[in-house]
C-alpha cells in the first residue's frame, strides 16, 4: 500500500472553489485561477488536463463550482503556484452558457470582477465567494434577466469592497431621502446643495432599481422596463470602474439582450 512520506500530508488540503479563469501552460497543462471558500483567490497548475484522456479536464472549465484537493502550503510558504491533485464537480455552470452568448459574457464579467476584487492571493473573502457562486447559479438557472443578475452582483460586490454607492441619502452630507442627481466621483446620489457640476440626473425609478438590486428585492427589479435597466447598468458600471481605476475588459463585451 502506498505510504505518504512524513511531512507531506500537511501540504495537502481541500477546499471548494469557483473557477474564474484558465490559461494554457506548456503543451498539456493549465494554470487555473480559483476563488476558494476558505483560502481566497489562488492559482494552481492542473497537469495534463489538455490531453484527450484527462480524468478531470472538463471539471476545470470557467464558471464551475468544484471541490478539489490542492498540493501546496495554505499559508503561502514556498511556491505561490499550487498543484491540483483531485477534482470533483459540484455544479458545472459553464456548460449552461456555451450556446448562450449574452449569459456567457455576463458570467465572464462576474468572474473578472471577482478576480479584480481579490488582489491579494490567499486572503479569505467568504462574502465575495458566496456572492460569486450565487450569481453564477442564478444566471445558469435563468431565475432573472442576465443584466439584472450582473448589476446586482456588481452592487453587492462593491459593498463588500467598501464602495457601495449612496442611494437613500446624500453621498456628501448624508441628508436622507431620495435625491434626483447621481455623481460617481461624489459617491452616489447627491442632494441639490451638494450636487457637483456634471452630475447625472437619472430617472427616480433607476435609483429605485439600484436600491432593489442591492437589497435583493427581485419583485421590484423584475418589474422594471428596459430603459430603466439600461440606465441602471450605465451608472453601476461607471461607479465600479471609477473605484477600480481601470476598466474591466469583459464589461464592454456583455450582450445585454435577453436570451430566447
Amino acid at each position: 500500500m502506498f505510504s505518504v512520506p512524513a511531512g507531506y500530508r500537511r501540504h495537502l488540503y481541500r477546499d471548494d472553489a469557483v473557477v474564474l479563469r484558465v490559461q494554457k501552460l506548456g503543451e498539456s497543462d493549465r494554470i487555473i485561477t480559483l476563488l476558494t471558500r476558505h483560502h481566497g483567490r489562488l492559482r494552481a497548475v492542473a497537469r495534463g488536463v489538455r490531453r484527450t484522456m484527462s480524468r478531470f479536464g472538463a471539471r476545470l472549465e470557467p464558471f464551475g463550482h468544484i471541490d478539489l484537493q490542492l498540493a501546496g502550503s495554505p499559508e503561502g510558504v514556498g511556491s505561490t503556484l499550487h498543484s491540483v491533485s483531485q477534482v470533483e464537480a459540484v455544479a458545472l455552470y459553464g456548460k449552461e452558457f456555451l450556446s448562450d452568448y449574452p449569459r456567457y459574457t455576463t458570467a465572464s464579467a462576474i468572474a473578472e470582477t471577482a478576480e479584480r476584487l481579490t488582489p491579494i492571493e490567499r486572503e479569505p473573502s467568504l462574502r465575495l465567494f458566496q456572492l460569486t457562486l450565487g450569481a453564477l447559479k442564478a444566471l445558469a438557472a435563468r431565475e432573472h434577466a442576465g443584466p439584472l443578475v450582473l448589476d446586482a452582483y456588481l452592487l453587492r460586490a462593491m459593498s463588500t469592497a467598501g464602495w457601495a454607492p449612496a442611494l437613500t441619502e446624500c453621498a456628501v452630507c448624508g441628508l436622507p431621502g431620495s435625491h434626483g442627481a447621481f455623481s460617481v466621483p461624489a459617491g452616489g446620489a447627491v442632494c441639490p446643495d451638494c450636487r457637483p457640476p456634471g452630475a447625472a440626473h437619472p430617472a427616480p425609478a433607476t435609483i429605485g432599481l439600484m436600491a432593489a438590486l442591492t437589497a435583493g428585492d427581485w419583485q421590484v427589479a423584475d418589474a422594471t422596463e428596459s430603459p430603466i435597466r439600461r440606465e441602471c447598468s450605465g451608472l453601476v458600471a461607471a461607479h465600479l470602474q471609477w473605484h477600480m481605476e481601470r476598466a474591466l475588459r469583459s464589461l464592454p463585451l456583455v450582450d445585454r439582450r435577453e436570451s430566447p
